[in-house]
């Protein structure tokens, strides 16, 4: 039941949502989920730890970068929903094409301003 609740909780949030819509193109490091989102570092890090507490998603950790990614276990079913509902909202080719903006920029670059 626990499990549920916390979906719900990370669901409940749309920068969340849009994380996850980001991550559909695939692993993303924390910078670009910060330049794609535009809020602050710290606030994608909470986002991003409700999401990984959640089982939504995943990280691991290469060098100074910390990358996330959809997760494979048990909540992709709901991951699964996620996307199929997203796929038709409003903005959600806007998100796409900026994601794949990000994607574009070079990541030591991109991180080197928020790494100070």
């Amino acid at each position: 039941m626990r499990h549920i609740t916390q979906i719900g909780k990370a669901l409940s949030d749309e920068n969340r949502v849009r994380a996850l819509a980001a991550l559909s193109a695939g692993e993303l490091c924390l910078c670009h989920l910060i330049e794609h989102l535009h809020l602050a570092p710290s606030t994608v890090s909470k986002h991003m730890s409700i999401l990984k507490e959640s089982g939504l998603v995943e990280s691991r950790k290469q060098g100074r970068w910390q990358y996330y990614r959809l997760a494979d276990g048990e909540a992709r079913p709901a991951l699964a929903w996620v996307m199929q509902t997203l796929k038709n909202q409003p903005g959600a080719d806007k998100d796409r094409r900026a994601v794949l903006r990000v994607l574009g920029q070079n990541v030591e670059e991109l991180c080197a301003c928020y790494k100070k």
